[in-house]
């Protein structure tokens, strides 16, 4: 029999190029985290691709988790000498590797670790403590949510920080994971320990910001 060439697709026109980049651009704009060369979407992503929401909806945080988020730079500032430790926020990235990344809504820094990097790339050093509040990333490659935060908790504990705590507003719950210690959920009215000498309690950080 004989074997025909298959017939090659024609060229795509100047207008669908345009709509696959602009397309590539939107999705890149989506990607919340970088985990081995794959991306993590926001939660929500396939509705702006949809158009019926806008990017600025999916990244942006609730009135709950933005008090949290500033509270908590606030307190943790006041607290530890700022001569030693750097306490940044808004998702500061946390890099392993290339294309490999996570993003943090909390982290304090010892000051000397970042001494030569980059300030405008993200972090290649660890954190001594990542805190998370929620999260925005979309569960749709994980068979279940938790599967997510401990991966993500697993991952910032092997590459050095010495404590991961996550912030849960929904339930009210604190998750808080060290190295070769069983990982513990706490209440919000129980005081975390972020370093010597410095913890909060996330109930009175929240009845703080109401006054």
């Amino acid at each position: 029999m004989e074997v025909t060439d298959k017939p090659k697709r024609p060229a795509p026109t100047p207008e669908q190029r345009q709509r696959r980049a602009e397309r590539a651009k939107l999705l890149k704009s989506l990607v919340y985290e970088m985990w081995d060369g794959k991306p993590v979407y926001y939660a929500g992503y396939q509705d702006v691709l949809g158009g019926t929401k806008t990017v600025e909806q999916l990244t942006s945080s609730s009135i709950l988790q933005s008090f949290l988020a500033s509270r908590l730079i606030i307190h943790l500032s006041s607290i530890l000498d700022t001569a030693v430790y750097a306490v940044l926020g808004n998702e500061i990235g946390v890099q392993f590797k290339k294309g490999d990344w996570r993003a943090c809504d909390v982290a304090v820094f010892d000051l000397k670790t970042l001494e030569g990097q980059d300030e405008t790339k993200y972090a290649w050093v660890p954190p001594k403590v990542a805190l998370e509040i929620d999260t925005k990333a979309d569960m749709s490659r994980f068979d279940e949510p938790f599967e997510y935060y401990e991966q993500k908790t697993s991952k910032l504990l092997e590459f050095g920080v010495e404590k991961v705590i996550w912030l849960f507003t929904k339930s009210k719950k604190v998750w808080i994971a060290e190295p070769g210690k069983d990982w513990v959920i706490r209440d919000w009215n129980q005081p975390v320990d972020v370093l010597p000498d410095c913890r909060f309690v996330p109930e009175e950080l929240i009845a703080s910001s109401k006054k």
